[in-house]
């Protein structure tokens, strides 16, 4: 590979090799290479393409905590992302999003609950980050190191999770134990899993731009990772460097900085503009473009761009790769993992279609397709809403009535279905927020605060139609949540029978949640962040010490905690192997854990480990280490079993600048969530 890139270099003039450098690839006709655009989105499906399969948002994927079935899908998303390629450029079409360079995943740390861009997560735990992250790469990317399918993105490094209305001028300030232990984590196991590429964040990280700063880039991505792939920068990113952060003079010290930092890619056109500018300057040389330059060309010989289609097995996708039938069901699957039920009083759910007959679909996300796709989607021909899922769940000879109720935000006095509901034997109302009032500064359009929740709550308008459906009928009232973040539920919580929390559930929404209302899938989603009270009880949002903030660090009382989910059935736990008493720095913490189906209903169980550590200073409360989704018939069990390495319990030594496993007294918990331990098992470290 090495002798291939460097060849062609050698190839190229320093204009060609300059050209080569920005995301809008120019074509060297001489050689025979096209125009490439490198920019493509793959979060929770190929985006912004035409046609494609839009599976649920990424904070939804996680909360079906599967890693299996997150890999699953994201190998479909590359089998689409592929097929989009060959039949683009089949017709000479050199698209942006067509490409096979997807800037996925988003594997910052949803710290707090104000940031829009928090659907695009993967919550708030470094470990479960981490582990859908790298399965998630595993399905874009493939088996074959020398291959890819497509290549992945981890963004966006580092420390990068608002507030969205100053990221192109913020200087998040975070000492190296929280750097490590949280912001680093995830991005430090992707890289040691294959990722491809790495996206350098907007922000500077303790006066250091992102893009520019040798700490991040120098020498913890590439001395000390040894990272192998290429570094892309956020898009427009080195013009903040100079115009915002104003941490250099002008573009072209930029450029030259961006280069000698190690970036690779730009995702404007600074590079391609300033790069000659900087080397008549003597700012960089030829060789240190070339250094650069062979990054971005290895990556694109692993894609198979200068090889013969027919070495290819992904040459052979065509439209029949696209949003097909496969790719529909495992969009259904994922949907129905991911969504959480919240409340189930008298286990009015699931319901049952001999007793309900009459149903009335109310609420302003019922049949939103903006509730479906959230940010950074993709748009299909087979989307199937609330209400349509709902419909086609019951028989022809029952009753579906759908009015939306009330409107979004403001009115809090006129309401609709009101009557319809009280001659209903059971109303389903879909509430929640959508990606035009949380996400990206700029598209989240009606957000309060550049694309962040200013608070938690519900719109008023949501809880007064709660309140008056509660008022007009004594049936069953069902909330469905659709958000990409946590909300808060108190203020109707009392008036309905149950909630499911559906997230923005992909082009299955519709049908999954139905499978769960009338009991032909139990739900089984976590939730992937906490749920507080409210954001008094969280320190300021400008504020990137991880003190008082997540399980990990969070002490008070909170709506619902990280991990919890409940289900149509019941389980009993045991261990059946315990850990040993005693472990050191060489071995693993090796157990196993019997769990039953108790219940009435075939189900799947997500088993969760959490570890407390010594009473050591800025240790955590407690830290998710290992999670298992278990599936079971009632009345059957199972035996799942454990491994964590010694090293997974290290935490960073400020003294030292380098990991440490502490000596003292360590717990093994088994949880229903990161609240509620049902075993636990003391270990000593010696």
């Amino acid at each position: 590979m090495s002798t291939r890139v460097n060849d062609l270099i050698h190839q190229l003039t320093l204009a060609e090799k300059i050209s080569l450098l920005g995301f809008r690839s120019k074509s060297v006709d001489r050689l025979q290479i096209p125009a490439y655009n490198w920019w493509n989105e793959g979060l929770h499906g190929v985006a912004r393409a035409g046609k494609a399969t839009v599976f649920p948002q990424a904070i939804a994927l996680a909360a079906s905590f599967n890693s299996e079935l997150m890999q699953k899908t994201a190998d479909a998303i590359s089998t689409e992302a592929r097929a989009k390629y060959n039949l683009s450029t089949k017709q000479d079409r050199r698209l942006q999003y067509m490409g096979l360079t997807l800037w996925s995943p988003n594997i910052n740390i949803f710290r707090d609950p104000r940031w829009g861009r928090g659907q695009e997560t993967y919550g708030e735990d470094p470990f479960l980050t981490a582990t859908m992250g790298s399965a998630f790469i595993k399905g874009l990317q493939g088996n074959d190191k020398d291959l890819l399918k497509t290549s992945a993105c981890a963004k966006h490094f580092a420390v990068h999770s608002g507030p969205e209305n100053g990221r192109h001028t913020f200087n998040a300030i975070v000492d190296e134990k929280d750097l490590r232990e949280t912001y680093l984590y995830a991005f430090k196991h992707l890289v040691d899993s294959g990722v491809e590429s790495v996206m350098c964040g907007y922000n500077r990280l303790n006066d250091e731009p992102c893009c520019t700063g040798n700490t991040l880039l120098q020498n913890i991505l590439h001395k000390e990772w040894k990272f192998k792939g290429h570094v892309v920068t956020d898009c427009w990113a080195l013009e903040d460097i100079w115009l915002r952060h104003k941490v250099l003079p002008n573009s072209v010290a930029v450029a030259a900085a961006a280069i000698k930092a190690g970036v690779n890619l730009d995702c404007s056109n600074m590079l391609q503009d300033d790069v000659m500018k900087a080397i008549d300057q003597k700012l960089l040389t030829e060789t240190e473009v070339d250094s650069a330059l062979a990054g971005v060309l290895r990556t694109q010989f692993k894609l198979g761009f200068y090889d013969d289609k027919s070495k290819s097995p992904f040459y052979s996708y065509g439209a029949d790769s696209v949003s097909n039938n496969y790719h529909k069901n495992l969009a259904r699957k994922m949907a129905q993992q991911s969504m959480v039920l919240l409340k189930n009083k008298n286990n009015v759910l699931p319901l049952d279609q001999k007793k309900y007959s009459a149903y009335m679909v109310v609420g302003p996300n019922a049949a939103s397709l903006d509730a479906l796709v959230g940010n950074y989607h993709g748009v299909s021909d087979k989307s199937v809403n609330f209400v349509e899922g709902i419909t086609a769940a019951v028989d022809a000879g029952a009753r579906v009535e759908y009015d939306q109720g009330c409107d979004f935000f403001s009115d809090t006095t006129h309401f609709g279905g009101i009557w319809g509901a009280s001659n209903a034997d059971v109303t389903i109302a879909v509430l929640g927020l959508s990606p035009v009032y949380e996400g990206e500064e700029g598209d989240a359009f009606l957000a309060q605060s550049g694309g962040d929740k200013n608070n938690i709550s519900l719109p008023a308008s949501q809880i007064a139609y709660i309140k008056a459906l509660r008022k007009g009928t004594k049936t069953p009232l069902i909330a469905v949540i659709t958000a990409g973040s946590a909300v808060d539920v108190s203020a109707i919580e009392p008036y309905v029978d149950a909630i499911i929390y559906a997230w923005y559930p992909g082009e299955q929404g519709g049908n999954a949640l139905a499978d769960i209302l009338f009991g032909k899938v139990t739900p089984s989603g976590k939730l992937p962040l906490t749920f507080y009270k409210s954001f008094a009880d969280l320190p300021a949002y400008s504020s990137y010490a991880m003190k008082g903030r997540t399980y990990r660090y969070f002490d008070g009382q909170v709506q619902y905690p990280f991990g919890y989910g409940l289900s149509y059935t019941t389980f009993d736990n045991s261990w059946n192997q315990a850990p040993a008493a005693v472990f050191t720095a060489k071995d693993k913490l090796n157990f196993s854990v019997k769990i039953k189906n108790t219940g009435n209903y075939d189900a799947d169980e997500v088993i969760q480990v959490y570890i407390q550590y010594p009473s050591v200073e800025r240790m955590p409360l407690k830290e998710l280490k290992a999670f298992k989704r278990v599936s079971l018939k009632k009345g059957k069990e199972g035996i799942v079993n454990f491994s964590i390495p010694a090293s997974e319990l290290m935490k960073w030594d400020l003294a030292t600048h380098q990991w440490k496993l502490y000596q003292g007294n360590y717990t093994v918990c088994i949880g229903k969530n990161s609240s509620e331990m049902i075993l636990q098992k003391k270990v000593t470290v010696n």
